[in-house]
């Protein structure tokens, strides 16, 4: 029998690993998702970083750091089966908040995985979301809560619109990211 998912049981894990191997671990975890046929359990896998800027020999160098080194989040519904898949994925040693013995672990508060996600520039929507220019839109988040407007612009990758509304009889164009709004 299939089992339907819905978006409220997708929940955000922390997968421990190998210091220094938390890109392998997404790589390996992502072609076992789609080799395995779980995409509709395993949808994202983030290795948290930061870019850290440092002067050397007078030039500025831009370098990634991993803010959560031997850490690597996993946005999956959390079944036996998705649960086998990533625990025996090759460089995770387990998931953070499970006490062994086979048990599930705890989520991810949604405060805690917006907070990482933000900090990275990243939504805490999935790109399953379509936003259309055009397309009329309620602000849900940030300086123009509440405000309608119109999708001038959308950059899927980076899961950012560009939003049109009108404060004091002018137009007025927001950045937003994809959860700070709503479609009308």
């Amino acid at each position: 029998m299939a089992e339907t998912v819905t978006s409220a049981e997708k929940r955000w894990y922390v997968l421990h690993t190998y210091s220094g191997y938390e890109n392998k671990v997404k790589t390996n975890l992502e072609q076992r998702t789609s080799s395995m046929n779980m995409d509709d359990y395993i949808f994202r896998v983030v290795v948290p970083e930061e870019e850290e800027h440092e002067q050397k020999n007078g030039k500025e160098k831009i370098e990634m750091k991993k803010t959560f080194p031997g850490y690597v989040l996993v946005e999956m519904v959390m079944t036996d089966q998705s649960w086998f898949v990533v625990r025996n994925t090759p460089g995770v040693t387990g998931f953070v908040g499970s006490h062994g013995a086979g048990s599930k672990p705890a989520p991810l508060l949604p405060e805690e995985v917006a907070n990482v996600l933000h900090s990275m520039g990243m939504s805490t929507r999935h790109n399953d979301v379509e936003f259309d220019v055009g397309e009329p839109v309620t602000i849900i988040d940030g300086a123009f809560t509440g405000m309608h407007g119109k999708v001038t612009a959308v950059d899927k990758e980076k899961m950012k619109l560009k939003v049109v509304t009108e404060m004091f009889d002018r137009e007025v164009t927001a950045e937003l990211d994809f959860d700070q709004v709503d479609k009308l």
